[in-house]
């Protein structure tokens, strides 16, 4: 054999080792790889799982927030809706206990169990000049009917307190003519016979002075009738309440 054959077989099994070395690191640098792969590609699977589970929890407790505030504003404004109601309540029974109360003062004064006090007008009948040769004394005097169209006018027309020559009147106050001189309750009175009434004046007075009306009657039953207001007429109590 000669040395160049020997030489180029040589050269080939050297050859041979560097293919096989050069294969053998491909497959392990393929082999290493692949191995960190397999390591890293469960850890990140697992982390994209932990953050979806993550945001999956964060959106639910949101959402569960947002309900129960939902039902805490629905349960705010009921409360609310609530206290208004009561609010109008307390309002439409003090605005009652206010009439109320002022209705119990006008029936007091109506039926004289307190003092009166106020504007109001005064009314004054008396006796016609006559002759008593010539003329019906009776038809010239003032009876007891005048007496109650005077009282009664005032009474439809609101006065809240009346008396008759300084005696406080109510419903059950008997007023009789006897003679010359008229009985109010247990007391004579003779002519001229004051009434005073307390109300408001500009409805005491156009309503017996209407055309037609009271004062027309009385002048028409020859009674001489003055008629004044007054911004201060006083009345002491019938009596207390309960008695």
């Amino acid at each position: 054999m000669s040395k160049n054959s020997l030489k180029k077989g040589n050269n080939s099994k050297v050859g041979g080792r560097i293919i096989l070395a050069a294969v053998f690191l491909l497959l392990g640098f393929i082999l290493s790889y692949s191995y960190s792969l397999s390591k890293t590609d469960p850890l990140e699977s697992a982390s994209g799982n932990f953050t979806m589970e993550q945001e999956n929890r964060y959106r639910d407790e949101l959402i569960g927030q947002m309900e129960r505030n939902k039902e805490l504003t629905e349960e705010l404004t009921a409360k609310q809706e609530k206290i208004r109601a009561y609010e109008k309540s307390f309002s439409e029974s003090k605005e009652s206990y206010s009439d109320l109360a002022e209705e119990a003062k006008d029936l007091r004064l109506i039926i004289g169990s307190v003092p009166a006090r106020g504007e109001g007008i005064r009314v004054k009948l008396e006796d016609a000049d006559y002759d008593p040769s010539t003329m019906n004394p009776n038809d010239y005097i003032v009876h007891e009917s005048h007496i109650f169209k005077v009282v009664n006018e005032l009474k439809i027309s609101g006065a809240q307190a009346i008396s008759i020559n300084g005696q406080r009147i109510d419903e059950s106050t008997y007023i009789k003519c006897t003679g010359p001189v008229i009985t109010v309750g247990t007391n004579q009175y003779p002519a001229p016979f004051t009434i005073e009434a307390i109300g408001k004046t500009d409805v005491l007075l156009p309503a017996l002075k209407l055309k037609g009306g009271i004062l027309d009657q009385l002048i028409q039953d020859n009674v001489v009738v003055t008629i004044e207001e007054s911004g201060n007429i006083k009345m002491a109590a019938m009596h207390t309440e309960g008695s």
